[in-house]
């Protein structure tokens, strides 16, 4: 009995780590322009806001580990919108894959990558994000990078509902 219950573990376990490739686990986002209305300035500090490396294949061990953004990062992320942004709407939030650094949301919401920031209705916390589009129906989940759901203030295994806008 005990080894039929630990089959079932076993297998989501191997499916989950499945896709940790070493190669997968170095994947980082491609550094094209975001669509976006901001200045040439504008985006390039949002940038150094969201961008981070990836973690050491060797730091696979707490979401501490994981976390590659630095402190001034998570301030500046923080910080309110400076502009006017659109509200896109609002989806359904899980952590994505954590060894991709910085701070951004893999959405249906947007067609093309750009520049935003997510919000948790409940608490008012806000990260800002790179917008990554997701494929599949508008009413369908989104992904969070750790250090972004952190920021929020969320529990890495929680399901919250987030805003999400475009700046």
């Amino acid at each position: 009995m005990r080894i039929t219950t630990a089959i079932p573990t076993l297998i989501l376990t191997g499916g989950l780590l499945a896709g940790c490739t070493p190669g997968a686990m170095i994947a980082s986002r491609p550094a094209e322009a975001p669509a976006t209305q901001m200045t040439a300035e504008q985006v390039a500090a949002a940038t150094a806001v969201t961008r981070a490396p990836a973690p050491r294949p060797a730091a696979r061990a707490t979401a501490a580990q994981l976390d590659t953004t630095t402190p001034e990062q998570r301030a500046a992320a923080a910080r309110p919108a400076e502009a006017a942004e659109t509200r896109l709407g609002t989806t359904i939030a899980s952590l994505g894959n954590p060894s991709e650094g910085g701070f951004w949301i893999k959405t249906p919401l947007v067609k093309e990558r750009g520049l935003g920031r997510i919000v948790d209705p409940s608490t008012g916390k806000s990260a800002k994000v790179d917008l990554i589009p997701l494929d599949g129906p508008e009413s369908g989940g989104s992904q969070v990078s750790l250090p972004a759901l952190q920021l929020l203030g969320v529990s890495l295994t929680d399901l919250p509902s987030i805003e999400v806008y475009r700046s």
